[in-house]
Parts: C-alpha cells; sequence; structure tokens
C-alpha cells in the first residue's frame, strides 16, 4: 500500500485535450450543474444550542480554504461544490482574490499562476516583478485578460496530492463564478497583494466595491492594513467582516512596514480596522522544534478581551501533525475549539469534511458521553501508534484510550514462557540486532524470508533484557510515530498481560497464536497448550466478565482448542479476498465465531482509490452465516488510507462500519476508533449529516478523465474450502531439534501449517458520478 500511494502522488498525468472547446466547456458545465444539485440536498446539523468559548458563544466557522483543495484542484468548481456537499451547512468557502489585466478578479492561490494551472504548456513568456520589494519571476494574472486564460485549467499544486483530476477542463474561476454557481452560504474573499496591485495601476479597492454590489460577501482578509482601511470607509462592516492577517512574526506589514509580532502586542490598535485576526495555528498552540506541542499562548484570550474575533490557519491532514495528535486530525482540531478554556472563532482548512466532524460530531462530549456497541475496537499490538508494541506502556495506553479488547501476539521463549510480541523474529520490536544476542541469528524459510534472530533461541529472561523499539510503518514519508517514547515501556509475559487486563473495564482479551505447527514439531512446544495452561491458571477458561478470544490464521489450532473453554474463536484470512464459497464459510463456521479480513478485502482498491463494491460482498457473505467480521489494519497516517477517505481516520472508519456494518476495528491507535464509538452523529438515520455518510466506493474514480486513470487491477480470489481446510497440528516432539546460535542456516521441512498462500463521498453523490461516467465516458 505505501508503495502504490508512492506511486500515486508521484505519476503525472499530463493534460488531456478534446477535440473541440466547445464540448469541453458544455461537459464542465453540465458536470457543475449536476453537483449543484448535489449541494442544494439538506445538510443536517447534529449541533445543539450548546455554548461555545469563542467571542460570540456561537459554535466556530468551517472555511474552506480554495473549496476542498485537500482533494481537487484548489479554487476549481470541482473543489467548491465538494466542500458544501461534505460540510457543515454554514461552510464559508475561501476565495483567494487576483486581478487579471483587464481587472477581473478570480479565485487563485497564488500571484503568480504556474504552480496551480497548465498556464506554461499554453504560454511561453515568463515576466519579473518586485513583490514587496522582492523581485519574482512567474506567469503573473496581471499579463493577461480574462480571456487569454479561458484555456488555463486549474491543476493540482501540491506534489505529494494525487494529480489525476489533471486536465480535466476545470476553468479558472471569478468572484462572480464562484458566487453564481456554487452559491455558497457564506464567501471569504483573501486581498493578499492590494499594493502590488496599485503599483500595475489596477484598484483591488474598487474591484471589492464593485463586486459587493453584486455579490454577498460575508468576510474580507488582508495582510495590508491600509487596504483595511480604506475599503472599511466603504463597505458596510456589519454586513461584511474585516478581518487582519497576521503573517510571520518578523515579518513587515507593507504599508507601515511595522513587523506582525508588533501587532500581536498591541492587539487594541487592530480593533480601530478590524472585527479579528486570522492567524497561523502554531501561534496559538506553538509546536517545538521536536513536533512536540508547547503550552498554549495566550492570543486567543487577549484578542476576545479586546473585542476580536480569532480564525486560525494551516489544517491540513496530510501533513506531519505533532505527535501529541497520534496523526488524527479531528484531535487537532478540538485542541483548538474544545480545551475547556477558549475557542478559536474559525478554522481556515484545505479538509472541511474534518472540521465539520470535529465541530458538530466530537466537541463537547463530555467524559461519561454514551458510546454505541459497534465498532468493537481491538488493539493491533497495544497501542502501537505511541508506544512500542506489545509493551505494559502499548497496553495501559489502550486501556486508557478506551479499547474494548486489548490484544497478546504469543510468542514463546526458549524455556517455554508465552509472551507478547509482535514477530517471532525478534529483531522486529526490539534492539536485539544491537544487543550482545546479535550473533543468534538464523535463516528458517519457513518462518521467515531472510536471518532471524527467533524468540525460541532465547529465555524469557534475556528477552526482559531487550530494549523496545516503536514501529514506523511509514517512516520513509518522514512520518514517525511517538520519537520521545520510542524506546519506552517493557515486555509482558502472558500471565502478566492477563493480570493487567483483569482488574480494568475491558470487554475482553484476544490472543493470536501462529507457527504452532512448526514449534510443535521442530522445537518440542504446543504453544497452543501452553496458552491454554495459562488461561487456566490465571481464571480465564470459563469466567463469563470479559470474552477471551483467540485468533489464529490456522484453523488446526482453533480446531484444537475448540471445546476446551468459553473461547471466542476468530479465524484470520491472510489473504486479500473478494468473496467466501459457501463451502469455506461453512468450514469455517464449524470452529470458529468470528473472522477477522483485510480492509482491501472490504474496500478493493485501484492506486488507493476505491473501486465500485460488488453486490455481494465479503462482508454481508459473513455475516450470512452468522459470523462476526472484524477488519485490519485502521492506521492514523494518511498515507495508509485510500484517497476517498480524504486524509482522515473517522472518515475511512465510519464508511467501514455504517457503510459495511463491520464488527470490530483493529487498529493501532485505539483512541480514534474508541472517540469515533462516542460521537453524536451517529444513529441519526435520515438526519444523518453529510461528514458522517459513508463514503460510496469507485465515486472519486469516476470523476478522473479516461487518460489518468489507473489500471484495472485482477479480482482478488474467492476464498475456498481448501484454502480452509488444514492437517491437524502435529504432536509435539519428544525432544526438541538442537539450535545452535550463530550466522547458520537451518533447513526446514515442509510447512504442515496453513494452506494458504502469504497475499497480501458519500452516498447521496454517488448517482451523479455514475451519470457522468455514462454520459461523457470519463
Amino acid at each position: 500500500m505505501i508503495q502504490e500511494r508512492d506511486k500515486a502522488v508521484r505519476e503525472g498525468t499530463g493534460s488531456s485535450s478534446c477535440a473541440e472547446a466547445e464540448m469541453c466547456s458544455s461537459r464542465a458545465a453540465f458536470l457543475l450543474e449536476l453537483l449543484l444539485f448535489s449541494s442544494i440536498i439538506s445538510l443536517a446539523s447534529a449541533q445543539g444550542s450548546t455554548k461555545w468559548l469563542t467571542l460570540s458563544g456561537e459554535k466556530p466557522l468551517v472555511i474552506a480554504r480554495g473549496g476542498f483543495s485537500g482533494m481537487f484542484p484548489d479554487s476549481s468548481s470541482f473543489a467548491y461544490n465538494m466542500a458544501l456537499i461534505t460540510s457543515v451547512s454554514d461552510v464559508v468557502v475561501w476565495c483567494d482574490v487576483q486581478l487579471t489585466k483587464d481587472g477581473v478578479g478570480i479565485c487563485a492561490p497564488f500571484l503568480t499562476l504556474e504552480n496551480f494551472t497548465n498556464i506554461a504548456v499554453v504560454f511561453q513568456n515568463q515576466t519579473t516583478y518586485l513583490v514587496n520589494g522582492v523581485s519574482m519571476k512567474g506567469y503573473f494574472s496581471i499579463d493577461f485578460t480574462f480571456k487569454d486564460l479561458s484555456n488555463v485549467y486549474l491543476t493540482q499544486g501540491i506534489y505529494s496530492r494525487s494529480t489525476r483530476f489533471d486536465g480535466i477542463f476545470l476553468s479558472i474561476m471569478t468572484v462572480q463564478n464562484v458566487s453564481t454557481q456554487v452559491k455558497p452560504p457564506g464567501l471569504w474573499l483573501n486581498i493578499q497583494h492590494d499594493q502590488f496591485f496599485n503599483q500595475h495601476n489596477l484598484s483591488m479597492t474598487n474591484f471589492v466595491i464593485s463586486t459587493s454590489k453584486r455579490v454577498p460577501i460575508s468576510y474580507i482578509s488582508s495582510p495590508e492594513v491600509n487596504f483595511l482601511k480604506v475599503i472599511g470607509t466603504r463597505l458596510n462592516v456589519n454586513k461584511t467582516k474585516l478581518i487582519f492577517r497576521i503573517l510571520e512574526k518578523d515579518a513587515r506589514e507593507p504599508s507601515t512596514n511595522q513587523t506582525y509580532d508588533s501587532f500581536l502586542r498591541d492587539l487594541a490598535s487592530i480593533k480601530r480596522f478590524a472585527s479579528g485576526i486570522l492567524v497561523p495555528k502554531a501561534f496559538i498552540w506553538p509546536v517545538g522544534t521536536d513536533n512536540y506541542l508547547s503550552q498554549a499562548s495566550s492570543l486567543v484570550l487577549d484578542a476576545h478581551k479586546n473585542g476580536l474575533k480569532v480564525f486560525a490557519s494551516d489544517f491540513i491532514n496530510d501533513l506531519s501533525l505533532s505527535y501529541n495528535y497520534s496523526y488524527d486530525p479531528i484531535a487537532e482540531t478540538l485542541q483548538y475549539i474544545d480545551n475547556g478554556k477558549f475557542s478559536v472563532d474559525g478554522l481556515l482548512t484545505d479538509f472541511p469534511i474534518t472540521q465539520s466532524e470535529a465541530i458538530d460530531c466530537f466537541a463537547q462530549l463530555g467524559e461519561n458521553s454514551s458510546r454505541q456497541d459497534k465498532p468493537l475496537v481491538i488493539s493491533h499490538n497495544g497501542a502501537s501508534g505511541d508506544y512500542p508494541s506489545c509493551t505494559d506502556l502499548a497496553y495501559q495506553k489502550a486501556i486508557k484510550d478506551g479499547a474494548d479488547v486489548i490484544d497478546c501476539p504469543i510468542q514463546m521463549s526458549k524455556d517455554g514462557v508465552p509472551f507478547c510480541f509482535p514477530s517471532i523474529n525478534l529483531m522486529e520490536g526490539s534492539n536485539i540486532a544491537q544487543s550482545s544476542f546479535r550473533n543468534r541469528t538464523q535463516t528458517i524459510p519457513e518462518l521467515i524470508s531472510g536471518n532471524a534472530i527467533f524468540s525460541f533461541n532465547l529465555t524469557w529472561s534475556e528477552i526482559q533484557t531487550l530494549t523496545p523499539q516503536i514501529s514506523n510503518p511509514f517512516s520513509e514519508y518522514t512520518l514517525f510515530r511517538n520519537p520521545a517514547s520510542k524506546n519506552e515501556g517493557k515486555f509482558v509475559s502472558l500471565s502478566s498481560f492477563l493480570a493487567l487486563a483483569k482488574d480494568t473495564s475491558l470487554n475482553g482479551i484476544l490472543l493470536r497464536i501462529e507457527n504452532a505447527a512448526y514449534l510443535a514439531k521442530n522445537q518440542g512446544v504446543s504453544v497452543v497448550q501452553n496458552v491454554l495452561g495459562v488461561l487456566s491458571d490465571a481464571g480465564y477458561n470459563n469466567q463469563t466478565i470479559r470474552k477471551v478470544m483467540i485468533q489464529s490464521t490456522n484453523s488446526s489450532v482453533l480446531k484444537s482448542i475448540k471445546g476446551n473453554g468459553s473461547y471466542e474463536l476468530v479465524y484470520e484470512v491472510d489473504e486479500t479476498i473478494r468473496d467466501a464459497a459457501n463451502s469455506a464459510v461453512d468450514d469455517i463456521k464449524s470452529f470458529a465465531q468470528s473472522v477477522v479480513v483485510s480492509k482491501e478485502s472490504v474496500l478493493p482498491t485501484t492506486a488507493l482509490y476505491l473501486i465500485n463494491a460488488t453486490n455481494i460482498t465479503t462482508v454481508s457473505k459473513l455475516k450470512l452465516f452468522n459470523l462476526s467480521v472484524y477488519v485490519q489494519l485502521f492506521r492514523n497516517e494518511f498515507v495508509s488510507q485510500a484517497w476517498d477517505f480524504f486524509s482522515d481516520a473517522t472518515v475511512e472508519i465510519n464508511s467501514f462500519v455504517n457503510g459495511y456494518n463491520i464488527d470490530g476495528v483493529i487498529t493501532d491507535f485505539p483512541k480514534t476508533a474508541a472517540a469515533y464509538k462516542r460521537n453524536k452523529c451517529l444513529g441519526l438515520g435520515d438526519k444523518t449529516p453529510p461528514y458522517m455518510v459513508p463514503i460510496q466506493p469507485g465515486g472519486l474514480l469516476q470523476l478522473i478523465p479516461t487518460p489518468a486513470l489507473p489500471p484495472t487491477l485482477a479480482p482478488s480470489p474467492v476464498l475456498n474450502v481448501f484454502d480452509v481446510n488444514e492437517p491437524p497440528l502435529p504432536s509435539v516432539s519428544a525432544e526438541a531439534p538442537s539450535s545452535t546460535p550463530g550466522n547458520n542456516t537451518t533447513t526446514a521441512p515442509s510447512p504442515s501449517g496453513s494452506s494458504q498462500p502469504n497475499l497480501s463521498v458519500s452516498i447521496f453523490i454517488s448517482s451523479l458520478l455514475v451519470l457522468l461516467a455514462s454520459r461523457f465516458h470519463l
């Protein structure tokens, strides 16, 4: 999946072309008409009349920067309409205004056009101008009439985002276009370079005054004091709010030559020409060089005391967030609006669905808010997104974060102690490769390809001397997990794990057993009997206080346990499947009560775009046989998610739970899944707001032009009975073969374990996307 995402973000799609410009224009108009039709659907809000800690006491605004610019080209019709479709009903859309040579105001995120359009393909020559005293070269809007730009199309300007929507003839939009075609609830104009345009005989003031007579403008922001002072004398500031945009603290405001920091130290002076300030979010919650949060500044409280509203910018899901948020963008948003001391008055975001969820569904829940039964939140190696896998700290964090079930992947030590560790290879999760035990490597192809140091080559006392290492599955994207605690915690034996779980409010525990056949035949160890013995000694074998789940990819393991206690047996399908034969599900039903499948087995993707689901899904087939279905593996890092989920882990979880009725999620970040179960937007039926409606698979794919479509993949296999059925576990050998430490190769016998191969927008807009695809052959 990482490689697919990496490839997807780096593939350029070029520019597709239409045979006739008129046909392209007609197609874009038709698409816009359909999107507008979708946007008028009632957007219910789950938010009540609770008092907020904003200046007005009302809920914060969601301001969509360039529309839904995290997904579509900034300031495009797609981006603006998607913002309306997926956000709170009073969403405000943001337009960075630039002026063309003939004085037309266009929505464009930068003064120069080359970073977000295909202008370099259409025109040859760039120009150079002084901008606030600094020389800048590029394609400036002032060098082109609006007619000149009619053949220039918007593209994705951020390299790490999908470029597959480029070249679909998204024209540059005027302010008038946005108002009359998109019809947003609120329009925010950002005037970034008034002084520059004045120097080229273009008046931004005259443009704004003229436009305000035809277009309702809710907010105007600018980093230039003189512009705000002048415009404030000519506009009704009760109707259109003026906001002073604060840039970097040591930067100088061009019309006064004062630093922006000096204005922050004299907030009362801002009140004379603006009703609020727009600041980078880090001015409110500073982030240190180590990427951890510092104490909040007093900026919001000080501004509110001076009667100024505070709007925070830079809410972007697909950037590395502070480690404090565990890569959960909703957790970040709540820090600014629901911290018990203050709330900002608005949030400027590239992903307005996230702030909409946070405000209406997750804020002001309270510690004792109720939670729905589904999904069961099952940890993966504890809270392994925050602490090293399978350590006491990872388990304690998972319990604190609200996990229903904590898990222990069972490994066996040389002296027969079952313990929790993410892999039979101790190199995956500890510092053993740098320890005095590094010479105990072996190669056992039956277990792992390449060199490994196996758990059964060290005693439990030796294993306890190892230092844990946190998992960083996305380090190639420079996304690291909680480095301050990357080596903290202690590994725990199974008996200690059971003791830890006993005095908690957990619903249950899950034990994962693998490699049982190899251990029995080649190491003289019955991992099944060891586990059952420890469970019995700890009083877990027939208790009813909490469930005990035992999971394996090997049906022979589960069959050997069946009838030996009141356990929920969980069969893990270790390949991606598209369906399961009735005979296979019948076989599973004979020895298990639950099944674990991968996310791809539920929602398949191509190049990380969701593919249309079939009528009979894997989940529905398994549930038809009364099997519970748990899905893995959920992670918060945005690169782990399909594009359709908008770099938001909660959108992904909701789409699986509400879209496919799965029974549980297996996750590295239990806190995010547990918070999902408590949000106020669940169980509302036809009043469910759009930001809590499951994503419809295939929706984004149908908006991609044909030349940029990702390849069609061969369908995943169907799970058959021969994939499930296995021979019984072998008897434990009378004497385990000797194991000689060192850099040697052990030739393993033929595997006697699993015969399975090791393979690895919402509903209401789906109809319009299907219609588009059929009409234009997208």
